[in-house]
């Protein structure tokens, strides 16, 4: 008998030379090859008359060879069946198919399945390329009508596999079920009897036969949409045991020694002093969330979630506060120097006035400087240290860490974020002692005590659909800013063909005269003889000599220094350069509220959530401002739906949702880098309503006062998963 473990290449008709090609799939166990589901099924339950074709449908029917033969065009040999049953007659034909010849001898009872068609002179029925399998000799009586009850390919549901190389769906379907006809009966069921049972839930095995070869009588749609007892099944097992690890996760977390800070009306006080402005609701909402979880005595781990212009930044000020104000520093991260410089710059107008002591610490530093702060850092004299990736640095070390800050995370690798508060909680282990800035002068020592983690607050500007959240940062509470400040208005988003520009480059020039600046961007820094792009270099030669002669127009992009761009930005910042030309340098870490236009050429080539975080730049103060989305070329029906979307919402959530349907989980953000789960069976997309699901269950388990499912089974239970889905528990981690 075969087991889930046993290498591929064992199964009958594979050997070592195909279980190579498998390999590639990621196929190398019998447990991944019956793993390997159907995209969908073909419904060949009842075969047809030749009499009742009609073209254009899909039909399958039984029929016996009369002739065969190949003939030979101008561009390809073709070779041609005629099947009969009775007087009735219907033509196969397959391009390029010299094998065939040898395959179809006159008496033989063959099955087909494919799409009718009309020959346009003759007026016969005909089906090209069609599927068939060869049933026996139609004199055989008994035998063939046995076969034909038998058959992989007509008479049932048939199971249609992404065929690799020269491995067709037919083979998949003759090789997973000799498989399974082999597989041992005695499959562990990893899942608790108790689950299993109110859920009603049908046994692995039967699920894997019942997934590849549906009973009689399955509803082809609920096969289709994957939704029978099968299906779920197996959904359900990559679901549960992910939420089961988060929530292990989350336990584990609240079982570390936090800080409990201390959140008392000084500290209130401070907090409403530095406020530049009447905060929304969902601002107060997450505010209280956020110091609910910091006074608590085990380590605050959350995400906060706003789109473009919701206000992340001063609420993250308002939680380093919080940390300060108990005599904790506090690490910001940003993934540019361009937003960690955008985040130093609005910390020293919003807090030095409280007499904090900020600090920003970037690779492009001279060494002179960075290692004047890195002093100030270790011996606690910065109290918020902003920084970009030169905070992960060995040499920076911190006195007495209380928070870390985490913002547009998924720019980060999962490793980077566990080293930056690695390298707090270390921190934190060797001082024991904290001086704090309260009135009365006490000190917080005995709130953290030596080992204590940080608290750590990850942040992304990039909406995320709710769905997506639970599985990447499920080990996160998560917080929401859903509502826009005050005195922002949408902004008016229009697509236009390039041969529009001048029209386009006319608008620009009004909105600079009524005192506004506006944003050109490129999808490219150069030109490329490969490419039609336009390209950023090129075009700002070409306004600043024609289009825009006699106006102040700077150039940014990835190439130029740091200390350039530093300046260009600033310049821009200030309002010495009424129009910037640049690339998708600027989709971060840009605020200049006088900017009120946005020109984006080529806009087919840039992805949604890219197009929503480039429109965000503008539309940051109280005059109205326009987006304009310049085409050029051919405009596939994906980026037609793309550009559609951006023209009727501003909504970055509604955005997310089908950024996230058109791309696929896998590619929102980048499997590998943002530590998302590579499913074998589940689709977050389709089976959000079983995660959540799951989810409950995982809680439901671990909370029984008589927990069938020790941490022992838990353990054994993930490892087995794990030998399926390599990458599946590699997920998002804070701590």
């Amino acid at each position: 008998m075969l087991e889930l473990s046993t290498p591929v290449q064992y199964v009958k008709g594979v050997g070592p030379r195909i279980a190579e090609v498998l390999a590639g799939k990621g196929i190398r166990t019998v447990g991944d090859l019956v793993h390997y589901l159907p995209f969908r099924y073909e419904d060949r339950l009842n075969p047809r008359g030749i009499a009742e074709l009609r073209p254009g449908e899909m039909a399958s029917m039984v029929g016996e060879v009369r002739n065969s033969g190949l003939f030979r065009t101008r561009s390809m040999p073709i070779f041609q069946v005629t099947i009969g049953q009775g007087r009735a007659k219907l033509r196969c034909l397959w391009f390029n198919a010299t094998y065939l010849q040898d395959k179809f001898k006159p008496g033989q009872l063959i099955a087909l399945y494919g799409k009718v068609e009309q020959d346009q002179r003759s007026r016969e029925l005909q089906i090209v390329q069609p599927q068939f399998e060869i049933l026996g000799d139609a004199a055989a009586g008994n035998g063939a009508e046995k076969k034909q009850a038998e058959s992989l390919e007509i008479g049932r549901i048939v199971p249609i596999y992404e065929a690799t190389g020269k491995l067709t769906p037919r083979w998949f379907r003759r090789a997973i079920r000799t498989a399974l006809e082999n597989l041992t009966p005695d499959l562990p069921d990893p899942i608790p009897a108790m689950v299993r049972g109110h859920l009603g839930l049908v046994s692995p095995r039967t699920a894997l036969w019942n997934v590849h070869w549906p009973e009689p009588g399955e509803s082809l749609e609920d096969l289709q949409s994957w939704r029978t007892p099968a299906h779920i099944r197996m959904i359900f097992d990559e679901l549960f045991f992910v939420e089961l690890g988060l929530e292990l996760k989350r336990r584990q977390q609240k079982a570390q020694t936090g800080i409990a800070f201390r959140l008392d009306d000084r500290v209130r006080a401070t907090i409403k002093k530095i406020l530049p402005f009447h905060p929304t609701a969902a601002q107060k909402r997450v505010l209280k969330e956020i110091a609910e979880d910091m006074q608590k005595p085990y380590p605050m781990r959350r995400l906060l979630q706003g789109d473009v212009g919701s206000g992340k930044t001063i609420v993250s000020f308002e939680a380093a506060i919080i940390a300060i104000e108990n005599g904790y520093q506090v690490a910001l991260m940003a993934p540019t120097e361009i937003l960690a410089q955008q985040h130093y710059f609005s910390a020293r107008r919003i807090l030095e006035n409280a007499g904090y002591r900020i600090v920003l610490l970037t690779g492009s530093l001279e060494s002179e400087r960075k290692r004047e702060i890195r002093r100030h850092i270790a011996q606690g004299n910065a109290q918020l240290v902003i920084g970009t990736h030169a905070l992960l640095e060995e040499k920076v070390e911190f006195a007495n860490p209380g928070l870390v800050i985490v913002d547009e995370q998924h720019r980060f690798g999962v490793m980077q974020r566990l080293k930056l508060m690695k390298k707090s909680g270390d921190a934190e282990g060797k001082r024991t002692t904290v001086t704090t800035q309260a009135a009365e002068g006490e000190s917080s020592s005995d709130k953290s005590g030596a080992g204590a983690e940080p608290d750590v607050l990850v942040m992304t500007a990039t909406p995320i659909p709710r769905t997506l959240a639970l599985t990447l940062y499920g080990d996160l509470d998560l917080s929401v800013l859903d509502e826009l400040p005050p005195g922002r208005t949408p902004i008016v988003t229009k697509r236009v063909a390039d041969d529009q520009s001048p029209k386009v480059w006319e608008f620009v020039r009004k909105q600079v005269a009524a005192g506004h600046q506006a944003y050109v961007v490129y999808p490219v820094i150069a030109e490329n003889e490969e490419s039609e792009l336009k390209a950023a270099i090129k075009m700002y030669r070409e306004l600043i000599g024609h289009v825009f002669a006699g106006l102040k127009v700077g150039l940014l992009h990835g190439r130029l220094d740091a200390e350039l761009k530093d300046q260009v930005m600033r310049m821009f910042q200030r309002g010495e350069l009424q129009i910037l030309v640049a690339t998708t340098v600027i989709e971060v870490g840009v605020d200049v509220p006088n900017a009120t236009m946005m020109v984006i050429e080529h806009a087919e080539r840039f992805g949604l959530a890219q197009l929503h975080q480039l429109r965000g730049r503008i539309g940051r103060g109280a005059a109205k401002s326009y987006c304009v989305l310049m085409t050029g070329g051919k405009v596939t029906e994906e980026a037609q739906r793309r550009l559609q979307a951006m023209v009727e919402t501003n909504d970055g959530f509604k955005i997310a949702e089908l950024d996230l349907e058109l791309r696929g989980p896998g590619e929102f953000f980048g499997t590998r880098q943002a530590g998302l789960p590579s499913f074998q069976v589940a689709n977050i997309i389709r089976d959000a309503q079983l995660l959540e699901l799951a989810r409950r269950e995982a809680a439901a388990v671990l909370d029984g006062p008589n927990s069938e499912i020790s941490s022992e089974e838990i353990s054994r239970a993930l490892v087995q998963m794990r030998s399926r889905w390599q990458h599946t528990y590699g997920l998002a981690e804070v701590g």
